[in-house]
């Protein structure tokens, strides 16, 4: 089952709207996944610093971790907490020894998400009751990705909930199911990879990442996918200047798409784009199988 969305805003004037947009699309998914939901936004950047995703137990006090930090690395800018969840904003300067810092003064927390826009959140719950924890409608930003999940394969856990991020500005989330993300995890850990969860999503995640690290544009990553990665999946990946959607061959999996003047998005069922402001205008198609679909601030769609 699971549901998947993502809204990309064309109009800058959207962009003050777009949490609250995709909080009700993610919430409209809640059949399909009322076991965890998680989304990233790509918000307004802090110049010349980086933005870490914390996640950790309930009631964490992460101003205390803030104080911490500061006497340690005078350059930590701000924290702020949503839930069980804190955005750390640092000079990109101090980003490799913010990590180190952490791991020492606070190793219980994870860190879910890197990058100078994205913001990552995700855990166990109705997604109506996750975007509500995380104050995903005051959320601005320029697009955004969202999952519902149903757990049919592992435990409903936090560390299952969707999106994964394995590289900077970069997340996923997928619809479907991989058979042969064992063996794509253990090639991937003799490039140096490191895995969180058994979850074959992240594995996804970080065989793009690979990818792009090698020097392929995204869609050229998407499209090696299509021969690497074997099992049905609808993919919508986000980065920092845009998104992506790809379906396997077969696209077994539910897939629409709309486009205006003001924006992109996806949804796994129309239902999810029933809202958006000027949907009875929108070019409405179902996603072609095999085909990658990107919308970037600066290039041209794909």
């Amino acid at each position: 089952m699971c549901g998947i969305v993502g809204l990309f805003a064309k109009d800058a004037a959207l962009e003050a709207e777009l949490g609250a947009h995709l909080a009700r699309m993610l919430t409209s998914l809640s059949d399909r996944g009322p076991d965890s939901a998680g989304f990233a936004i790509y918000a307004p950047p802090v110049a010349d610093c980086v933005k870490l995703t914390l996640r950790g137990p309930a009631g964490y006090d992460f101003a205390a971790l803030a104080d911490a930090l500061r006497k340690r690395l005078p350059g930590t800018i701000a924290i702020q907490p949503r839930g069980t969840h804190a955005v750390l904003v640092v000079p990109d300067a101090d980003a490799a020894a913010t990590r180190d810092a952490l791991a020492a003064l606070a190793p219980e927390l994870v860190v879910v998400g890197v990058g100078h826009r994205m913001e990552l959140y995700k855990e166990v719950g109705l997604p109506a009751d996750v975007a509500r924890q995380f104050h995903l409608a005051d959320m601005q930003g320029s697009h955004g990705i969202g999952h519902t999940r149903m757990a049919t394969e592992s435990a409903v856990t936090t560390d299952g909930a969707h999106p994964y991020s394995t590289g900077p500005d970069q997340c996923l989330v997928h619809n479907g199911s991989l058979s042969n993300h064992n063996a794509v995890r253990r090639d991937l850990r003799r490039l140096g990879y490191r895995f969180a969860t058994e979850n074959d999503t992240e594995v996804a995640a970080a065989y793009l990442t690979a990818k792009l690290h090698e020097g392929l544009s995204l869609p050229a990553a998407l499209q090696g996918s299509l021969n690497d990665l074997d099992g049905f999946y609808t993919f919508v990946v986000g980065t920092e200047t845009g998104f992506a959607v790809l379906r396997d061959p077969i696209a077994c999996k539910p897939a629409v798409m709309a486009e205006t003047d003001r924006f992109v998005a996806f949804g796994t069922e129309y239902r999810a784009l029933a809202d958006l402001p000027g949907i009875e205008q929108a070019r409405v198609w179902e996603p072609e199988p095999a085909t990658v679909y990107q919308w970037d601030r600066q290039q041209d769609r794909q």
